[in-house]
């Protein structure tokens, strides 16, 4: 099987397969090629296989530019962005995306909370909205066309946002309140009626993307529960509702399962992958999301801020060392082709610009340096340190 190696080379051979990295092996720059001696060969001996090469490399030139996306038919376009198809569903979305949570944005929005977290916004205050309008605004300068959102609030937030404006971005949708972790909306019926009165009360006629929350050990599902969602799911898209269709779960085996049983429904999940992810050698999910032309969302790109010297705080004197680490993380994460984006989510316009900058890096330098895979790792490594105690399982998310 395909087994992506992540970084440079000589670095990624450092990983046992166990989740562990080792010592590299250095290449030796005295290296010399070794060359076969070679018989003679006659002229029309060399004409044709000269032939046979230059065809060949036509050949290769004519499929890469084939392969290369119609700039004009992406949406929101900026030549800075890079853009990834979204698996079967044929989109082609930016290389990172706004994530929908919002959490820290009392450190820049004041008595943006009602109450003690970020799940407590207060949906109506003109000083979040207004927040959220200029992040949106911003992703769309940057060539960033993909929100997901996974609570009502965000849904209510990013309709909002997104006004008049739906040409630029895609929009993922869930309500997760009305859906499967509700053992009200387990059902066919339940969830369709439940995306008819989300959807109007966000003045949505449609959305790209319904990516239905499931429990995060998403395993705890009966089977006859996931049955109903898939059902669910493929009637919104024969309706119109739902142009593509997909969900979310942090349970691998489980997903995996899902995505085998039923493919024609999962255009796309959505569950976490961070700077420490590994592909697994054998068994892995990324097995199902090739063979299935499944597209993937990461969330949890900075381990939930721990990543973060500064903790995710939007300022500080640490601020610009966060930010190189959170590049670093992105430009990790890209170099794993199955992943169609990132997902983190956003409260300043600087940490947009930051994202898309990392994204721009990418493009240049394609790789991490020996140096950049030792400062990254180091950083990680402080982050499974802090991790807080409810978010120990990411830890589980190394090798998948």
């Amino acid at each position: 099987m395909a087994f992506w190696r992540p970084l440079d080379e000589a670095a990624s051979h450092a990983y046992n397969g166990a989740g562990n990295w080792g010592q590299s092996p250095r290449f030796e720059p005295w290296a010399k090629e070794v060359r076969m001696p070679r018989a003679k060969i006659t002229r029309r001996e060399f004409v044709r296989d000269t032939a046979v090469a230059t065809a060949a490399v036509a050949t290769a030139a004519k499929m890469a530019r084939a392969a290369e996306p119609d700039k004009s038919k992406i949406l929101n376009y900026n030549e800075n962005m890079l853009y990834r198809r979204c698996g079967k569903t044929n989109l082609m979305v930016s290389a990172v995306c706004l994530g929908g949570h919002w959490k820290r944005i009392n450190e820049v929005v004041k008595n943006a909370f009602q109450g003690g977290n970020w799940l407590a916004v207060d949906p109506k205050n003109p000083d979040f909205l207004a927040n959220r309008t200029e992040i949106v605004s911003r992703c769309i300068d940057v060539g960033i066309n993909y929100i997901d959102a996974c609570t009502h609030k965000e849904t209510l937030a990013y309709s909002h946002a997104l006004k008049g404006r739906r040409d630029k971005m895609y929009l993922g949708y869930s309500w997760y309140e009305h859906e499967m972790r509700n053992g009200q909306f387990r059902t066919t019926e339940a969830l369709l009626k439940s995306l008819d009165e989300g959807m109007k009360l966000c003045g949505l006629d449609y959305v790209d993307l319904w990516r239905i929350t499931l429990h995060e050990r998403s395993s705890q599902h009966t089977d006859a529960e996931i049955e109903q969602m898939a059902k669910a799911l493929e009637t919104a898209k024969k309706q119109g509702k739902a142009r593509f269709t997909g969900f979310s779960s942090h349970d691998r085996p489980h997903i995996k399962k899902i995505i085998e049983t039923y493919p024609s429904v999962v255009d796309a999940i959505v569950t976490p992958y961070t700077a420490k992810t590994k592909e697994a050698p054998q068994d892995s999910l990324f097995d199902a999301l090739r063979k299935h032309d499944v597209g993937f969302f990461g969330i949890k790109p900075f381990a939930s801020g721990s990543l973060f010297k500064a903790g995710g705080a939007p300022a500080g004197p640490e601020a610009e060392e966060d930010d190189r680490r959170a590049r670093l993380a992105i430009r990790y994460i890209l170099c794993n082709p199955v992943i169609t984006a990132p997902i983190p989510g956003m409260i300043t316009t600087h940490q947009v610009d930051n994202v898309a900058l990392a994204v721009k890096e990418s493009k240049e330098k394609k790789e991490l340096t020996r140096a950049e895979i030792r400062e990254l790792q180091a950083a990680m490594d402080d982050a499974w340190a802090c991790l807080p105690e409810d978010y120990q399982w990411l830890k589980d998310w190394e090798v998948v």
